[in-house]
């Protein structure tokens, strides 16, 4: 079930609503424009220590786990953070602190394909002024923010010749300015999400999971049975956007500084 994102109330509202002002939490949060803002120069993408501050005293009290769809050593640096549960690649590559390596049916199988498929966004993209490729342990990214908007033209038939040339094998999902290819396997962030509540434990009565995340990915989130049905899934949205926007979520925050706040919320 999806609504327009600039009729969604705010999550505090709905945790009153709901009287679930004082559950126990599981909390599951995208990166990149959640923790930190977005940037032009995805290196660049380096959590406050504010906002560093918030997320370890709300670890201290719920789950918190980062679901991401960056490389996962990649997400631990940009965070300097290690006492956190990571999934990176979209959920295919997630790590424990406690117990190491979390498999799962879609973790392993594609290694081969994507570096040929790595190599061949390269080699394509290296005409593309301002391109910028991000391998990654499960996908790779074409990131285009820098590329003048004449060429994106460019940027789009570079993805559509790869996918031409491994038919049926990949995926190509839209993002903020990057197109994130990956085989077509059926794993996404939401069956990330229902299998780290399986494997930690997190499903008890009286927990109650939340989502925050941003981008189109997220919303396999969103439509998570566990966050869809009794969980609670957060956009975070520019407000003069959320009214293009169809989203499966149940509230909405501004911009970083909101879920920085609503986090620390949750934290006291």
């Amino acid at each position: 079930m999806s609504a327009r994102a600039s009729q969604l109330p705010d999550p505090g509202t709905v945790l009153t609503e709901r009287g679930a002002a004082d559950s126990s939490y599981a909390v599951f949060l995208d990166y990149d424009g959640v923790l930190t803002p977005i940037v032009d120069r995805p290196m660049d993408a380096i959590m406050t220590d504010e906002m560093r501050r918030i997320v370890s005293e709300l670890a201290k009290r719920a789950s918190v786990c980062v679901v991401s769809g960056r490389d996962r050593p990649v997400i631990s640096q940009l965070m300097g953070l290690d006492d956190l549960v990571v999934a990176g690649s979209h959920g295919f590559d997630i790590h424990s602190p406690e117990t190491g390596r979390i498999t799962h049916d879609a973790s392993e199988g594609f290694e081969e394909l994507v570096a040929e498929v790595t190599r061949e966004v390269q080699e394509r993209a290296a005409g593309i002024e301002g391109t910028l490729v991000e391998p990654k342990h499960a996908s790779v990214a074409l990131h285009y923010r820098a590329v003048e908007e004449s060429a994106h033209a460019q940027v789009q038939r570079v993805v559509d010749d790869v996918l031409a040339a491994h038919p049926g094998e990949l995926r190509v999902t839209p993002g903020k300015f990057v197109h994130e290819i990956q085989p077509k396997i059926d794993w996404n962030k939401g069956r990330a999400v229902e299998h780290l509540l399986d494997v930690l434990d997190l499903r008890a009565p009286g927990v109650l999971p939340i989502y925050v995340g941003d981008d189109i990915t997220d919303e396999d989130a969103f439509s998570a049975p566990s966050i869809a049905d009794g969980g609670l899934g957060v956009l975070v949205i520019d407000p003069a956007d959320a009214d293009a926007r169809e989203t499966a979520a149940a509230a909405v925050l501004a911009d970083v500084d909101a879920v920085g706040a609503f986090l620390d919320q949750l934290a006291r």
